[in-house]
């Protein structure tokens, strides 16, 4: 084999490697951007549903006291929830609260948390229960 050949076949198994190469990261990018778009009304997974009466002894208390404005157990018990996560329907900052359900056997304010979504406390438009912190929601039904 002379230098003109090897030259060639250099060539040619470089092109190989670069159009596999540039392949791969048209893909790979074409998976991130999907990953990182922002999911819209048509991508929102429902929730699924809990009757009041399905959800822990804990959180059928939690779901009273919210209904009576009170008194809660935790200091942030009311406080505004950002819903970053987007697993609920969009709303306006301040449209979410979150409350706490107390986790028997643990002495922090656990994973477990109902909230509620309206702008009048004692009167929820729709209420969710997570029992494993934000990670998903299920719609409070009575």
């Amino acid at each position: 084999m002379d230098l003109k050949q090897i030259r060639a076949r250099f060539r040619s198994t470089r092109e190989v490697a670069i159009k596999a190469l540039a392949t791969v990261m048209v893909v790979a990018l074409g998976t991130v951007a999907v990953q990182a778009r922002s999911p819209d009304a048509a991508t929102v997974r429902p929730n699924p549903v809990v009757v009041v009466s399905g959800l822990p002894l804990q959180g059928q208390e939690v779901m009273g006291r919210i209904l009576q404005g009170g008194p809660f157990r935790y200091d942030k018990d009311g406080s505004v929830f950002g819903n970053r996560e987007r697993l609920l329907p969009g709303e306006k900052r301040g449209y979410y609260r979150e409350y706490t359900v107390p986790t028997p056997g643990v002495r922090h304010r656990g994973a477990r948390r109902i909230v509620c979504g309206g702008f009048k406390p004692r009167a929820p438009e729709a209420c969710y229960y997570t029992e494993d912190h934000y990670s998903s929601f299920r719609l409070i039904v009575q």
